[in-house]
């Protein structure tokens, strides 16, 4: 690739960042294309995961009535609920689906991975290894789930600035309880909690208002070299 083009495509990917922010609130009268929203949830597809498990699961909440429901419980998405174009929630996969040898992860070794038998087999061998000695995750079920729920971070972030990319505004939600809202998406039937938990929120759309400028610690402070 030339130079130039190098250039002009960093300087691209650098005004999206520029571009993105938290968005508060949205402007309700527009709404995203399926196209466009296809692509931000491919990106989100396409994301890489820990040992490529794709602990996660991406639940679209189109219909008013589920968001109405869900509003109590998400203080931090009071505004965005009502007014975003598309309001998804990122469930992650719970200890069960995530403990080396289970059903899950064999079904992604050999149905989507599709590797070779003893490949798998050793895969299985070094993930268990992983679990128990590397991050010590063997039988803490919390802490495993979090293992799971921070793979969804990484396809969170390629989501958003995908959609900062084609300029779409999203913002990245924690404020719930994740209580409360995982009892009502298990008694609409939109998740099975032997399965899945929620891992974070996040809503999709077009800007309200302008956003303050962005501040950031500076290089120096943040990045280390040794």
């Amino acid at each position: 690739m030339e130079a130039t083009a190098t250039a002009a495509i960093k300087e691209d990917i650098l005004a999206a960042f520029a571009f993105r922010h938290a968005a508060k609130e949205f402007d309700s009268s527009r709404v995203i294309s399926e196209e466009d929203f296809q692509f931000i949830l491919e990106t989100g597809r396409l994301s890489p995961s820990s040992f490529g498990f794709e602990p996660w699961r991406f639940v679209v909440v189109q219909s008013p009535e589920i968001r109405e429901k869900l509003k109590p419980h998400a203080w931090g998405a009071q505004k965005q609920l009502p007014t975003a174009s598309h309001f998804m929630l990122i469930l992650a996969r719970q200890p069960h689906d995530m403990s080396a040898g289970s059903a899950y992860l064999r079904s992604m070794t050999e149905g989507v991975q599709k590797l070779p038998a003893d490949v798998a087999a050793g895969k299985e061998k070094a993930f268990a290894a992983f679990l128990a000695n590397d991050f010590a995750l063997a039988g803490n079920d919390r802490a495993l789930f979090e293992w799971a729920a921070r793979q969804t971070y990484l396809a969170l972030g390629n989501m958003m600035t995908a959609a900062a990319q084609i300029g779409i505004d999203s913002c990245p939600i924690e404020g719930f309880n994740k209580a409360a809202i995982e009892e009502i998406l298990t008694a609409e039937g939109i998740m099975d909690p032997g399965h899945f938990g929620i891992a974070c929120m996040a809503a999709f759309g077009y800007r309200l208002n302008e956003p303050r400028g962005k501040t950031r610690q500076s290089a120096d402070q943040v990045i280390q070299w040794v």
